[in-house]
């Protein structure tokens, strides 16, 4: 009985906090002392965002809602053949040119002769083939009813939309070290189709082709143009999307006014309401760290 008395009279060891020993003897294994909480951080992760911040970079959204309906302004008055493929071929030609000269402007360094030859080269061989494939474009949906087409490509446009990287681009810049990811992948292709789908509406193989070629311009290269400029000069960047938020509102207004209204509806909530929100929510966020977090990486596991 003493040898038991004086068994248990033995004080317990020391805890310790350790991360791979094992259960300590005296003590459970989810026991903590009084100094787990003294190094908990509340907050110390939370980014405090200016409102005039987040409404820049909100531009950048609208400004591809912009271009997007201004594509489909141009299908729309193809449908109705206010526009005719001369007037379309004409558009492409000015949309190619510009662009271009965008680009070399833009260029921290001067493009080599032989670079632009390839991309003249690539140009004409793309050119060429969508030209050739344009009767089977024509034909692609003969047999599907109009109400069914029309439902599918705004369906397609609404997750080209959700899915587009607004950051970047859909191609990869000059200079730029990453490549596009997959969900941008994926919004590019869905906006292909939708062109196709309008495409197999038009009466011509000559509507057909310029209608695509317009199309995938704007799909493919209109991000990295706009990408150029707003790594070029942020300033000249707002001043692009202002003007084409102007263009665009003035179009949609010419041709109804409801659709008007939404649009412009549509530009203040992601400019003006979504920014506040964002901001009025940081209010309420509330984050703890403390020992029981994760180990986290501080450098880049790729390098």
């Amino acid at each position: 009985m003493d040898n038991n008395f004086a068994g248990d009279s033995n004080p317990r060891p020391k805890w310790r906090k350790v991360a791979y020993g094992g259960m300590q003897i005296g003590y459970d294994d989810n026991y903590t002392d009084e100094s787990f909480l003294e190094e908990m951080v509340m907050n110390a992760n939370v980014v405090r965002r200016d409102l005039l911040k987040v409404m820049k970079d909100s531009v950048s959204i609208s400004q591809y809602l912009c271009i997007v309906a201004l594509v489909v302004l141009v299908w729309v008055h193809t449908l109705e053949s206010s526009l005719d493929e001369n007037s379309l071929l004409l558009l492409d030609l000015s949309l190619l040119a510009s662009g271009f000269l965008i680009l070399l402007l833009t260029e921290e360094k001067m493009l080599s002769l032989s670079l632009l030859l390839r991309y003249l080269l690539n140009i004409s061989f793309f050119t060429t083939g969508l030209y050739i494939l344009a009767p089977i474009y024509q034909t692609l949906t003969r047999s599907i009813s109009s109400d069914s087409i029309w439902a599918v490509t705004v369906s397609l446009l609404l997750l080209h939309l959700f899915l587009h990287d607004y950051s970047g681009s859909t191609i990869k810049a000059p200079g730029a070290l990453k490549h596009p990811n997959l969900t941008s992948c994926i919004s590019l292709n869905a906006s292909v189709v939708a062109s196709v789908f309008v495409a197999s509406r038009l009466p011509s193989r000559l509507h057909v082709f310029a209608v695509m070629l317009f199309s995938l311009q704007v799909f493919l290269f209109a991000p990295l143009v706009t990408y150029c400029i707003k790594k070029f000069s942020f300033g000249l960047h707002l001043l692009f999307s202002f003007a084409l938020m102007g263009l665009t509102l003035y179009s949609v207004y010419a041709l109804h006014k409801l659709f008007f209204l939404v649009f412009l509806f549509l530009v203040l909530l992601v400019n003006v309401v979504c920014p506040y929100w964002l901001i009025k929510m940081q209010e309420y966020k509330f984050e703890i760290n403390g020992p029981w977090d994760e180990a986290k990486l501080c450098f880049d596991i790729t390098d």
